[in-house]
């Protein structure tokens, strides 16, 4: 009998990425990193999507209140198996320490999209029309 695959990741794999998350939130928020970059941002670790195998982790974060986050992500890059060795002594039930990798967290730009988008006036007179269709043409509210 094989095992059906899907893309959607596992009860177990969901369960170490939230463990691996509060571990790198837990030591960046120490100060542990000497890199005056990480030591001058707050970055905010979002997500952490494990691999099937629970050998990589990788890491979406947001520099908050910076404009270049291409700069604090490469930061993080460079100093990952440092942050590997800070976050190991956390995770002692591990067999497997995985290797971390630190990507953009791009979802909140999605969402400040959606909202400008649901906020524009034509989307807008488009939901007030949607409300009146619910009334009888003498205006009263119709008894469902």
């Amino acid at each position: 009998m094989t095992k059906a695959t899907s893309s959607a990741p596992s009860q177990r794999m969901l369960r170490v990425g939230e463990q691996v998350r509060a571990a790198i939130t837990q030591v960046l928020q120490r100060g542990d990193v000497r890199d005056p970059l990480i030591e001058n941002t707050v970055i905010s670790v979002s997500e952490v999507r494990m691999s099937p195998d629970l050998k990589i982790a990788t890491a979406y974060v947001t520099p908050l209140g910076q404009t270049d986050h291409a700069a604090t992500i490469a930061a993080l890059n460079k100093h990952a198996r440092y942050l590997r060795g800070r976050v190991s002594p956390l995770l002692r039930q591990m067999k497997y320490m995985p290797e971390l990798r630190f990507r953009d967290d791009t979802s909140f730009d999605n969402y400040s999209k959606i909202d400008a988008l649901l906020r524009s006036p034509e989307v807008a007179r488009d939901l007030d029309d949607d409300d009146d269709g619910d009334r009888d043409p003498d205006g009263s509210a119709e008894n469902s």
